[in-house]
């Protein structure tokens, strides 16, 4: 069972970001978050598989999330997705640099993220 956790301070992404993985056909729970600090304690008290993260939120962004979550050995592996409007060439490189596993540029097209997803799945397991 493949338990997902996603990071995004709007409803409706975090809806999009479900839906699109339900279609997958699989199995899974999903866990959400609003903001960085959210995510954190949702890291700490469940087993998650993979997480997708936004860049932008109030509390604590998405960078400030993966720093910390990188620099704990316990999720040095844990695929960690930016979805984001930040498309600039240097965000994605920070991001990277920063240890995210993949980068998703808002607004989500479902072919790109089903095919990162497999991807990331395949690796995970």
């Amino acid at each position: 069972m493949v338990k997902i956790l996603v990071v995004d301070d709007s409803q409706i992404m975090r809806n999009i970001v479900k839906n699109t993985f339900a279609t997958m056909k699989v199995p899974h729970v999903c866990l959400e978050a609003e903001n960085g600090k959210q995510a954190l304690r949702q890291l700490e008290s469940n087993d998650v598989t993979i997480v997708f993260l936004d860049w932008n939120m109030p509390g604590m962004d998405g960078m400030d999330f993966l720093k910390v979550v990188r620099a704990m050995p316990k999720y040095k592996d844990l695929p960690i997705v930016m979805v984001t409007s930040e498309r600039g060439k240097f965000s994605v490189i920070e991001a990277l640099q920063n240890g995210a596993t993949d980068y998703i540029v808002k607004p989500v097209q479902e072919k790109t993220f089903k095919e990162k997803v497999q991807e990331i799945l395949v690796l995970a397991r």
